[in-house]
């Protein structure tokens, strides 16, 4: 029995659990434990977008929000010129930090998330153990932005939007980038013949190779053109790196919200695919956002502070 009883409080079950459970044999226990593991991993794992068409902050509003975060953010905030782009910007560091302190129960003032020299941003906590591989990826393009965490694998998340796109020099940037990708990709992308069609496929190629390399958070320091991916009508994702199936990572992609396409990659050392991939992934990108939910700025907020925000500003549809 004591030995029983030791798995459990290896897991900090509560005590009432460890009655209900003390019947059970030590092969239970150990399948009891590995669940519990699961659901604490489970724990740490978020799905968020923000869609920022609807938000129009009034100077103090975005004031208000700026002072809820130390000056290095708010120097990255106010950086930028247009009122879009500083909104993308002040949006993406909200969810950030909200994610941050729900799983953490860390205060605001007192999260330290740095940035690796290719950019990519992470927790920085002395001592934390309770998810020592904790990882999150942020994106953001047209009125979309995101966030996805992973307690244990590589996570890397990419929003496209199709506005920005074809506000570029169409027909020319296209053969531009076609270096950017195999011949096989290549092929796919422009077999449609139509220009319309053919930046569609574009993007989704171009979404999915961003997410990766955003997971392995190494940058533009690695060539598009050694990843290339295979799909069932952009279901059953798989990639090869330099020509080899990767075992090692699953994907999903998905329209959303104005033609925005979203794409988010998980894997890394360790990763099964048989043997760890998710319902999330399973189903068709068509009939389900894999586990993402909207947020609203005032969600983001933290609570000591939301009914001052509440009070002083009018929230509208993103209240």
């Amino acid at each position: 029995m004591h030995k029983k009883l030791a798995i459990i409080k290896k897991f900090q079950t509560p005590s009432s659990t460890i009655r209900k459970f003390s019947c059970f044999n030590e092969l239970d226990l150990i399948t009891l434990s590995r669940w519990i593991v699961a659901r604490n991993m489970e724990g740490a794992t978020r799905r968020w977008l923000v869609d920022i068409s609807s938000w129009n902050p009034s100077p103090d509003e975005f004031s208000f929000i700026l002072s809820l975060f130390p000056s290095s953010e708010v120097s990255s905030v106010i950086r930028f010129v247009a009122l879009d782009d500083r909104k993308r910007a002040l949006a993406s560091r909200l969810l950030q930090y909200a994610l941050v302190q729900e799983i953490f129960g860390i205060s605001f003032s007192e999260i330290s998330i740095k940035r690796t020299m290719e950019g990519k941003p992470y927790l920085s906590i002395c001592g934390q153990t309770r998810y020592p591989a904790f990882n999150f990826s942020v994106s953001h393009s047209g009125n979309l932005v995101g966030i996805a965490s992973e307690p244990e694998f590589l996570v890397g998340l990419d929003i496209m939007s199709n506005a920005d796109f074809k506000q570029q020099p169409t027909p020319d940037l296209l053969n531009c980038l076609s270096m950017h990708f195999t011949n096989f990709e290549w092929n796919n992308i422009t077999k449609p013949g139509d220009f319309n069609l053919m930046s569609r496929e574009f993007c989704r190629y171009w979404s999915l190779k961003e997410a990766y390399v955003k997971a392995l958070g190494i940058g533009l320091g690695f060539k598009f053109n050694r990843l290339e991916f295979h799909h069932s009508s952009w279901n059953d994702i798989s990639l090869h790196v330099d020509g080899v199936e990767s075992k090692n990572w699953e994907f999903g992609q998905f329209d959303l919200v104005e033609k925005h396409t979203v794409s988010i990659a998980r894997g890394g050392i360790g990763w099964n695919k048989q043997k760890n991939q998710s319902k999330e992934f399973s189903t068709s990108f068509n009939n389900q956002q894999f586990g993402f939910t909207f947020r609203k700025i005032y969600e983001l907020i933290p609570a000591i502070f939301r009914r001052n925000y509440s009070n002083s500003f009018a929230l509208g549809d993103q209240g």
